[in-house]
């Protein structure tokens, strides 16, 4: 794999919008470089045999009917609130607006 440069740094830095200093793009340049070397590497040790995935553990959903069960009244429920008005739970306003 070839190196990354520290131009490409500088050029993938700027599209982010990202300011890096000269130190911080030469050690970058050294860091990606090892990251894709290292991917290189994994992908040499890859087998044609081995299926291609994206989780190491199959995953399913578990879907289940609907069903209503036991519920509890919405005015016992607010009977234990410190503060309630019309059905609804009264707490203190946090983020200063009207």
């Amino acid at each position: 794999m070839s190196r990354i440069s520290t131009e490409e740094v500088a050029r993938v830095a700027g599209l982010a919008h990202i300011a890096l200093t000269p130190e911080e793009i030469e050690r970058f340049a050294g860091e990606l470089d090892v990251i894709t070397t290292s991917v290189a590497k994994v992908s040499e040790v890859a087998t044609p045999d081995v299926p291609a995935t994206s989780h190491p553990i199959p995953l399913t959903n578990v879907w289940r009917e609907d069903e209503v069960g036991e519920t509890v009244d919405r005015d016992e429920v607010l009977a234990q609130a410190p503060e309630s008005q019309d059905g609804m739970f009264l707490v203190p306003q946090i983020l200063g607006e009207d």
